[in-house]
């Protein structure tokens, strides 16, 4: 097979790069991570590898490690080993739960981050925000995906309240996950090449989308609890697929912890910054100080108290996250003095 055959392979699972490893050497996707070892497709042959012993070293950063939707580069052999990570075009990852401070890559190469709830007991805008918040920083365009429209008559109230709280930029699509019909729509983001990471809680419905979109029952489903629409981790790994439309659709288990990194920008939350920096005092406690913009657009109507608090909420994880990793990175550099990681801002400053 040619160099250009070889690449167009590849392409049809995401690749975006124009060059191949040397002679003995081959390119693949990580399309899951087992105790085991790994999955890998070259855009022909789903193959199992074994990582490097390099990958394995103790104390190594495990953003180093491959992960769900990497291009690693393999070395033939009984079995075959992944040798290196390619450079990662984006990052969707989340701060791993647990009080020391590390980063769990959710996925990689992802065009977009389908963020998945349920117009049932599942629905909860100031989750979507928090998982809004993990997308800003990962390079991924967010869609926002609102499942069980068949069992609500009411939905229209609620996505209209979903929709006044996030970005004109940001898609939302009420849909139907049991329906080929409904679900139809989402194609404009599984073109062949294009490739998306499904997240969500337990119960959401990732695994009914991800069978319909697949055209076949390949992930197990349950019924979720009445009591709060939660549901069990029928999705036990993370795992990526190749769909009938020829994009690559990674989806993963229901996540409950869904902690900061300490890099986000919170710029879902832009236009109340807007609002803070309206305030008459640059030190403005938005309590009960005279000319504070917050508390006007309270008051008013034009920010929900649901909405302020979530963002003091994260706002503050966010600060707490960033001095920690600041702290770990000054220890890591031997106490010296360190800047701010990349596109993080903190609070902004108007002073």
């Amino acid at each position: 097979m040619s160099d250009a055959e070889s690449i167009e392979r590849l392409r049809r699972i995401g690749w975006r790069g124009d060059t191949l490893p040397g002679e003995g050497r081959r390119l693949a996707r990580v399309v899951a991570q087992h105790r085991a070892g790994y999955e890998l497709h070259d855009g022909e042959t789903l193959f199992g590898a074994q990582p490097d012993g390099r990958f394995l070293k103790r104390g190594i950063d495990p953003g180093e490690r491959p992960a769900v939707g990497d291009f690693v580069e393999v070395a033939d052999g009984t079995p075959p080993h992944i040798v290196s990570v390619s450079p990662r075009r984006t990052v969707l990852s989340r701060a791993a739960a647990g009080e020391r401070y590390e980063r769990q890559i959710i996925a990689t190469n992802i065009d977009y981050v389908m963020v998945l709830t349920g117009l049932d007991g599942d629905f909860n805008p100031a989750r979507i925000e928090r998982y809004l918040s993990l997308t800003e920083d990962s390079g991924a365009q967010p869609v926002v995906l609102l499942s069980k429209l068949d069992t609500r008559d009411d939905a229209q109230e609620q996505i209209d309240a979903l929709r006044a709280r996030l970005p004109d930029s940001t898609p939302i699509h009420p849909l139907n996950s049991k329906d080929p019909a409904s679900v139809a729509l989402l194609a404009q983001y599984l073109k062949p090449g294009d490739s998306a990471v499904l997240v969500g809680s337990s119960g959401a419905g990732k695994s009914t989308l991800t069978n319909t979109l697949l055209g076949a029952d390949r992930m197990a489903t349950a019924a979720v609890r009445t009591h709060d629409s939660r549901g069990r981790h029928t999705t036990t790994h993370r795992a990526l697929l190749q769909l009938p439309s020829g994009g690559c659709l990674i989806d993963t288990p229901g996540m409950r912890e869904l902690k900061l990194t300490g890099e986000e920008n919170l710029d879902l939350f832009a236009d109340i910054e807007v609002l803070a920096e309206a305030c008459r005092f640059a030190d403005c406690g938005h309590g009960s100080e005279p000319g504070c913009a917050i508390q006007v657009a309270l008051d008013t109507g034009e920010l929900t108290p649901e909405r302020w608090r979530n963002y003091l909420k994260l706002h503050d994880e966010r600060e707490e996250q960033a001095a920690t990793l600041e702290a770990r990175l000054r220890r890591q550099r031997g106490g010296r003095p360190i800047e701010r990681p990349h596109g993080h801002r903190g609070q902004r400053d108007r002073d």
